[in-house]
């Protein structure tokens, strides 16, 4: 339940057989954290899931933070390449009701900006529906640099934004499937929305 009405409620999910099995620290969830913390005008609260990767461990971790958690948003972490183990984009659209392609496609966009290997990922952006709630889901890459780069986008030297990242597009989303309305400081990313869904300086 939100603490206040603009309160936005987040899932977490690093997604690592061996960062779950305590092999080696995990940098998933405090790169998420902390971009997010950065990002954020609005106030929100997290809400954490550290899953080795099997398909029904991560599909447990988002019915869990959708559904008994109410998040708004779920941001996952890792498992989305070739590899045999990496099936974070399958149990996404296992617990899906409708896709949103245009966030992997973008998350893709940035990635190829840097490396070829870009087209070997498999990210994708859902939408989880129930009665009375909505969340959309994000898988983003594993290394919190990239996580960063995905989320806020790519800027030339002189700091204006030459490739969007997927996060401007975040808060209306979030807004049209009926949850908070999502303010961001925007020296880290612009939320972008029509004007006629913008509220005033004070509201």
């Amino acid at each position: 339940m939100r603490e206040q009405p603009d309160e936005l409620l987040v899932g977490l999910v690093s997604v690592s057989d061996r960062a779950s099995a305590g092999v080696y620290s995990d940098l998933g969830l405090p790169g998420l954290r902390d971009w997010l913390s950065r990002a954020m005008r609005s106030p929100w609260r997290a809400f954490e899931r550290l899953v080795a990767d099997e398909g029904g461990a991560i599909e447990g971790a988002l019915l869990e933070l959708v559904d008994d958690c109410g998040c708004d948003l779920v941001l996952t972490t890792g498992g989305t390449g070739p590899a045999r183990r990496d099936v974070t984009p399958e149990a996404t659209l296992a617990v899906a009701t409708r896709q949103m392609p245009g966030f992997g496609e973008q998350m893709r966009r940035i990635s190829l900006e840097f490396v070829p290997t870009a087209i070997l990922s498999r990210q994708v952006g859902v939408l989880r529906e129930t009665p009375g709630h909505s969340a959309l889901i994000l898988n983003l890459p594993g290394q919190p640099k990239a996580i960063a780069q995905t989320l806020e986008g790519l800027r030339d030297a002189q700091g204006k934004i030459v490739v969007a990242g997927i996060f401007a597009a975040v808060p209306y989303c979030i807004e049209l499937i009926g949850g908070p309305y999502v303010q961001t400081h925007p020296e880290v990313v612009v939320a972008h929305r029509p004007k006629s869904a913008q509220r005033r300086p004070d509201g």
